[in-house]
């Protein structure tokens, strides 16, 4: 059973149709690369996997469950439970800026009061370590480079034990020499099997990251397959357009 799987998703802004008719299946330990041209859909796909965007037609499950049938949504609790088993990396970090970096990542757990304070604080120092970060626990957002805050939201986005982390050009508001950063982070989450879905720029982690590349356009899925024959041999014309521009 895939872990999303997605049936003929549809979204509209007004009468710009942004996302038409999408469909495609994300598998355990997948780590699946979503590229394609600014405009195309992909952030909005993304967000309604996490009900930050409402869609107007289509099925999506998550586990086994339905986020959305047949464009019906399930109430708020469920909703809740089910956009719960994932965690999200945004472009611009999102963290809170009056709170240390530990209490970013402890805070939600906090809140939702499933385990005792002593087990969050270890987790968040595991997670701070794991990235990179154990040294900055203490600091302020403000007083971090791009490339610490993005790895800060990795690790709060882990700190609900997600089976399933989705990233939104996680590396786009970053100086090309602090990419390499996340870009690292992101890889080791990979080997160690995290399920991710990656809108991204960045060829070179699609290529060499992935196991599976979606390239979209004008708010459809056009092609999509495993990198090798994906960057070697894209049969769309736009997709391989896309690719003589982006390919260096």
């Amino acid at each position: 059973m895939a872990l999303i799987d997605v049936q003929n998703l549809k979204k509209s802004f007004g009468p710009l149709e942004v996302l038409k008719d999408i469909s495609f299946q994300v598998n355990k330990n997948d780590v699946i690369a979503v590229i394609g041209p600014s405009g195309s859909g992909k952030s909005t796909m993304l967000r309604s996997l996490v009900n930050l965007e409402t869609i107007d037609g289509g099925t999506v499950k998550i586990d086994g469950e339905y986020l959305i049938e047949q464009g019906k949504y399930p109430s708020t609790q469920q909703i809740k439970t089910i956009t719960g088993k994932m965690g999200m990396v945004f472009q611009h970090f999102n963290l809170f800026p009056h709170l240390s970096v530990r209490d970013n990542l402890e805070v939600a757990p906090k809140m939702l009061k499933t385990e005792a304070p002593k087990a969050i604080r270890a987790r968040a120092n595991d997670l701070l370590q794991k990235v990179g970060l154990a040294d900055k626990a203490d600091a302020y957002p403000a007083n971090l480079s791009g490339g610490q805050k993005q790895r800060v939201a990795i690790a709060r986005a882990l700190m609900l034990n997600p089976q399933i982390l989705l990233f939104d050009e996680p590396t786009s508001a970053l100086d090309p020499e602090l990419t390499g950063e996340v870009l690292k982070v992101m890889k080791d989450l990979a080997e160690e099997h995290m399920t991710m879905i990656v809108v991204t720029h960045e060829m070179g982690f699609a290529k060499e990251v992935a196991n599976k590349v979606m390239f979209m356009a004008d708010g459809e899925v056009v092609e999509a397959g495993e990198p090798k024959t994906f960057f070697e041999n894209p049969q769309h014309p736009r997709t391989q357009d896309f690719l003589r521009k982006n390919l260096k």
